[in-house]
């Protein structure tokens, strides 16, 4: 797997994953780059200087920026796992459900928001849904080496083990309650659809409530990443006027 450009590469440094190798554009090694390199080279990672025409054949995203590492398989974490991890924080649970996201895109800039929301974990389906690839990766800005991202078998499933845990599901669906009326405060999921059909029916009835954005303009819905990061920041803006 390839994480690519300085943002995603600098990430990966930081956030622990396992960097196997770094490729650099030739008389690259100054100004961010130059940290990079200074970060790679005293964590023991091989750095290889090679040409633009290397890199552009090894990019998948065609915007490498001059710098692409090799990375390890991203591991998933066990949703169970990290919801008792965040209880023992003492904080308020929050997690961002996504059904059916299958662009890379949507998916890379959701994981992108999560993590200046400070969301416990992205919750994906194994199933409709696509995983965190190089175009994830590069679109998240490196975020994925610090948002924790659950697969799990079935959503629906995730939903009742949430709801069992105490934690109230709202799906973000066009007839919901406002958003702005709604608290967020507590502990807390959004499920989010993906970009055709929204959140799907089954899954919709599964959920405590439903939140709505208002809809003001001539179209009828936004971007599911749009979406997301503005129901996430409603519940950052509920919970830091209350002080949790």
């Amino acid at each position: 797997m390839l994480a690519e450009g300085i943002n995603a590469v600098t990430e990966a440094l930081v956030g622990g994953v396992t960097v196997e190798k770094i490729c650099m554009l030739k008389g690259s090694a100054s100004g961010r780059a130059g940290a990079i390199f200074a970060k790679a080279r005293a964590a023991g990672i091989k750095v290889v200087f090679v040409e633009k025409e290397y890199l552009d054949k090894l990019s998948v995203t065609h915007r490498h920026q001059g710098v692409i590492a090799v990375v390890t398989e991203y591991e998933y974490y066990d949703l169970e796992e990290t919801l008792a991890a965040a209880r023992g924080e003492g904080k308020p649970l929050f997690f961002a459900l996504l059904d059916g996201i299958e662009d890379p895109h949507n998916l890379g800039a959701v994981i992108r928001v999560a993590d200046c929301a400070g969301v416990t974990a992205v919750v994906i389906p194994r199933h409709r849904s696509v995983g965190v690839t190089d175009t994830v990766i590069r679109v998240s800005a490196g975020a994925t080496a610090h948002v924790k991202i659950c697969k799990v078998a079935n959503l629906n499933d995730a939903i009742r083990y949430l709801r069992d845990e105490g934690v109230f599901v709202y799906a973000a669906d066009m007839d919901g309650d406002s958003v702005y009326s709604t608290d967020l405060t507590g502990d807390v999921a959004i499920v989010v659809g993906g970009e055709g059909g929204g959140v799907r029916s089954l899954t919709r009835k599964l959920c405590d409530g439903a939140i709505s954005l208002p809809q003001l303009g001539k179209i009828n819905s936004l971007n599911a990443s749009v979406a997301c990061g503005i129901l996430l920041y409603e519940a950052v803006r509920q919970r830091m006027q209350s002080g949790k």
